[in-house]
């Protein structure tokens, strides 16, 4: 088979995560699959993260804009190329494609109602061509992945799509995440003081960033500890905008924001923190929960959409709009050394049912169960 997968974002230094979704998919795929072709269409970026071996191939396509990029250039390419199929690997795909296509639709969030209007230009940009584009190219799709069953069952219900075009393919995590792995070196650049506490956030909503920072001003207030809060991913100005709207200025000097973090640091930053903190509005996955456990520190996530599904059920689970129960939870890992214990040898079990390997078998049998003659 000729296979031509999209990963037009993979060599942009600031990776997210349906980029190493894709790039750690491809990776695999690279290892397990030396019979079939591989064509990965991407966009020039400075992290050559990927290297061509002799049945995959790295195809650059120059384009100013990310739309423009998928419907003029990747059709264009896929056209003259001719593979046997289009794997889109991140929402979105061509509106015309000459060949049998594959979507991995991670989430149906752009679909639902907003939790905030508070979006970056790219995120209002991304949102409103998801919107446009992913009702028309469903029904044209010979397959749709998503990453969980809640998402599946989100996706079927609300876009009334037949069963059988769905299916669901876990997303794993790398195995260089594990315990034992502190790097003072590394974890200095970013923070000074040990044990602390850990929070991916990011202006997207659905992150919970207001609700985490508001918990965190209620645990300050009875913790005897006072454990300093790293956040990744977001700028001083925006955290600063939430403290003075909500009122908690005086938390700013527990507080560290050293921006974007790139993700092969945050194997030390993971081991030497406390607990990690997940508490999202609406997740179809949740990578990051499977890192931390990974590294031997307790999470805690939400009792909502995929969250449960993907940390287990006896994860510390909390409701996401109920600041209290988070501040709370924060407090029992503190006091509770038992509990603490358990929550880290639950997440190493945990972590067992997921790797990157397990989804590129499955990825190759659906191209396989597309093209069965081939």
């Amino acid at each position: 088979m000729k296979i031509a997968i999209e990963a037009q974002r993979i060599f942009r230094k600031k990776k997210h995560g349906m980029d190493f979704v894709a790039l750690e998919s491809i990776r695999e795929l690279q290892k397990i699959d030396t019979k079939n072709e591989y064509f990965i269409f991407v966009s020039p970026g400075p992290d050559r993260c990927l290297s061509e071996s002799k049945n995959v191939h790295i195809i650059e396509l120059k384009c100013p804009s990310y739309p423009l990029w998928e419907q003029i250039a990747l059709p264009y390419a896929i056209h003259k190329l001719k593979p046997d199929l289009l794997h889109c690997t991140s929402n979105t795909a061509p509106l015309v494609c000459s060949v049998p296509l594959i979507l991995t639709l991670h989430d149906i969030i752009f679909l639902e109602q907003r939790q905030s209007s508070n979006l970056s230009w790219y995120q209002e940009m991304g949102w409103y061509y998801r919107r446009i584009i992913v009702p028309h190219i469903l029904y044209k799709c010979k397959k749709i992945i998503t990453v969980s069953k809640f998402e599946c069952n989100r996706i079927h219900t609300t876009l009334q799509l037949p069963q059988e075009v769905l299916t669901v393919v876990y997303n794993g995590y790398s195995p260089s995440f594990s315990p034992n792995k502190k790097d003072r070196s590394i974890t200095l650049k970013y923070i000074q003081s040990e044990g602390y506490l850990f929070f991916l956030g990011n202006t997207d909503p659905k992150k919970n960033t207001v609700g985490v920072l508001k918990a965190y001003y209620v645990y300050l207030q009875q913790s005897t500890q006072k454990r300093s809060l790293l956040i990744a991913d977001l700028k001083e100005e925006i955290i600063d905008s939430i403290l003075i709207k909500e009122g908690i200025e005086k938390i700013k000097s527990h507080l560290i924001f050293p921006g974007y973090i790139p993700n092969k640091d945050l194997i030390a930053l993971y081991n030497g923190a406390f607990a990690f903190l997940y508490p999202s509005l609406r997740e179809s996955f949740g990578i990051p929960m499977l890192e931390a456990m990974a590294c031997g520190i307790p999470i805690i996530t939400s009792n909502t959409s995929a969250m449960p599904e993907i940390a287990g059920e006896d994860s510390l689970l909390v409701n996401p709009f109920n600041i209290q129960e988070i501040a709370d939870c924060l407090l029992q890992l503190e006091q509770d050394k038992e509990l603490y214990k358990k929550q880290v040898d639950y997440g190493l079990i945990r972590t067992k049912l997921f790797s990157w390997e397990s989804t590129a078998n499955k990825l190759l049998k659906i191209y396989k169960d597309i093209l069965p003659c081939k």
